[in-house]
């Protein structure tokens, strides 16, 4: 998206995609042996136990034999986007720099393509660092209509996903994401604006309102991510 060898500046072609500048720049740490093997531990986990939050999850690692502190838990929870799924306090309020909009497929019949598009991010292991992998679902047909891998989770990614389902399949009535801040940034928001498309998220924590992509999220990660060792997760 960004031509650093181009002859518009860097700084311009962020401020034209309403990105910030440091995220142009962004360059990814790399992640300890140890970090990466408590992030594929706690993934495999949090899939079975959506409800565990740091302190249950360090109960559970402790039995397992891995003494690992609440605080490292839930710094590494961080930075894989997970949490706790469970009911929360002032769910419906909303922050100031970022809109959130309402659910709109609850009692929906969808029955035909292009209808309702669902869209998520996930965090992927891989032997020397990890990925975060986006991606279009339709719900009717439950096919993956365009997916993209990146190394931070900001809009871009998600952003360069739907212009490339938009752009093979046409556009969709309705987008359905979560309220994560790559489906609340600007850009992304912006993009749906500019294709007519209506906005319906999540509630916060509500992981059912968006089922069937959480299901894929399951189906890859067991039969194509968890059950191989990290030594043979390779960057792409």
């Amino acid at each position: 998206m960004i031509d650093k060898e181009g002859k518009l500046p860097v700084s311009s072609q962020a401020k034209l995609l309403l990105l910030s500048r440091s995220s142009v720049y962004y360059r990814k740490k790399e992640v300890s042996e140890s970090n990466l093997v408590l992030m594929h531990r706690l993934d495999r986990l949090h899939l079975e136990y959506l409800f565990a939050g740091s302190r249950m999850l360090r109960s559970m690692m402790k039995q397992e034999g891995l003494d690992v502190g609440r605080r490292h838990i839930r710094s590494l929870m961080k930075k894989m986007g997970i949490e706790a799924i469970y009911c929360k306090k002032n769910i419906s309020k909303r922050k100031q720099s970022h809109r959130i909009y309402p659910y709109l497929l609850r009692g929906l019949c969808i029955s035909r393509p292009n209808q309702v598009w669902a869209m998520d991010t996930t965090y992927i292991p891989m032997k020397k660092g990890f990925l975060y992998l986006s991606a279009v679902l339709d719900w009717a047909t439950r096919k993956v209509l365009s997916f993209r891998l990146s190394n931070t989770l900001t809009a871009d990614a998600c952003v360069e996903a739907l212009e490339g389902a938009i752009h093979k399949y046409g556009r969709p009535e309705i987008m359905n994401t979560d309220q994560g801040s790559q489906f609340t940034s600007s850009a992304f928001i912006g993009l749906l604006l500019q294709n007519d498309i209506q906005i319906s998220m999540d509630g916060k924590g509500s992981w059912r309102d968006n089922i069937f992509i959480e299901r894929l999220w399951r189906t890859v990660k067991y039969e194509e991510v968890l059950t191989k060792p990290l030594s043979m997760l390779k960057m792409p």
